[in-house]
């Protein structure tokens, strides 16, 4: 059975968070490839695609974080997390936001 996993209401959502999630490399990486798929995707492909060498535990660590930003809702099936950036919530929040440090690749 699929639930939603609990993340910030769209009135919660902080600047400094979103920005600290995105300051970190791992998972600037791991939202720029979310960031090029409109339909949600599952985490496992992403991680994947962006090929960090990265621990299951550290892996999962930056899937919280970035739900807890409030950058993406987060579905869990079984064992599988399933992803989609909050595109629209944070546009409106933050108009520009995603687009301006993610587009261009964001790996810088």
């Amino acid at each position: 059975m699929a639930r939603t996993l609990p993340g910030p209401s769209i009135e919660s959502l902080d600047l400094t968070m979103i920005l600290s999630a995105l300051a970190e490399p791992g998972r600037r990486a791991m939202m720029t490839e979310l960031y090029r798929h409109l339909e949600p995707v599952d985490c496992a492909v992403v991680v994947e695609k962006v090929d960090l060498g990265l621990s299951n535990a550290t892996i999962s660590h930056h899937c919280r974080v970035l739900r807890e930003a409030g950058l993406v809702r987060t579905v869990a099936e079984g064992r599988r997390r399933i992803m989609a950036v909050r595109r629209d919530e944070v546009e409106k929040r933050f108009p520009g936001l995603l687009n301006a440090v993610l587009a261009s690749g964001g790996n810088s």
